[in-house]
């Protein structure tokens, strides 16, 4: 559900509506599953290409459509990185 993504006041800040809560709740609640579904992929020797499909593939499956995919030309549903880099990634 696409909310009215709230009103801006004179200083910049944006105030939410109702309707704007619901969708953020409907995709933290998807965002998590997804989460919870990709730990069983992530194992040693996986690569970070084919966890990214996997989140793609849930998202497109859930109807809903990807942040990152396309903001800046990004072509990734994830930024992931291995072991313990402390950064966004490019999944490869």
């Amino acid at each position: 559900m696409i909310g009215s993504k709230g009103r801006m006041t004179k200083d910049g800040i944006r105030i939410y509506e109702e309707a704007d809560f619901t969708g953020m709740a409907a995709a933290g609640k998807l965002a998590a599953e997804i989460l919870d579904d990709v730990a069983e992929l992530v194992t040693v020797g996986q690569t970070t290409g084919v966890i990214d499909k996997f989140i793609e593939d849930r998202v497109n499956a859930a109807g809903a459509t990807s942040a990152t995919i396309g903001y800046k030309g990004y072509k990734h549903a994830s930024c992931i990185s291995i072991n313990h880099v402390v950064c966004h990634g490019i999944p490869g």
